[in-house]
């Protein structure tokens, strides 16, 4: 979720005048943009509305491990074609849409590796957790089950009528 957040930050700052330099210049699209974010990232509307739908995205899909690790590694190779096509176009020609500058092509690498590497890490953390000592890597319980063997209750707990069970 910490991902998500960021990316809505960054969307939501794109917007700010001050932060965002030369601010009257932002365009919806395009390379003729003059806009950049802390002076440095070119940035256009577009640009800001990719960041700020990163970020929901990241929110929404960062409440749990899976589909927290999906967003990760998923938007982690977004980023690094973003970073490929930075690489690839020339920075004045329409292809330039979006647009991006060098500032921006590197800084797409660094996001796109960092969270595919997180999303592997998550990976790695959530699978050792699940094989470590549980009930369930033990078989002792049926998925999804938090009852113990054999259907009986734990010795004082209250049985299917309320009452105290003192066997």
């Amino acid at each position: 979720m910490a991902v998500g957040a960021l990316f809505l930050i960054v969307g939501i700052l794109g917007f700010i005048p001050g932060i965002t330099t030369n601010y009257d210049s932002m365009q919806f699209a395009g390379h003729d943009s003059g806009a950049k974010l802390f002076g440095i990232f070119q940035v256009s509307i577009l640009h800001n509305i990719v960041h700020l739908a990163f970020g929901v995205l990241g929110l929404t899909l960062g409440r749990s491990p899976g589909t927290a690790k999906g967003f990760l590694v998923g938007g982690g190779i977004v980023y690094l074609l973003f970073w490929i096509y930075g690489l690839i176009v020339n920075k004045s020609h329409e292809a330039n849409f979006v647009p991006f500058n060098r500032a921006d092509d590197w800084l797409h690498f660094v996001l796109g590796a960092g969270m595919i590497a997180l999303g592997l890490a998550l990976a790695r953390k959530v699978g050792s957790r699940s094989a470590v000592g549980g009930a369930h890597s033990r078989g002792d319980l049926p998925p999804g089950s938090t009852a113990p063997r054999g259907g009986q209750e734990p010795r004082g707990s209250r049985g299917s009528r309320g009452q105290r069970d003192t066997r």
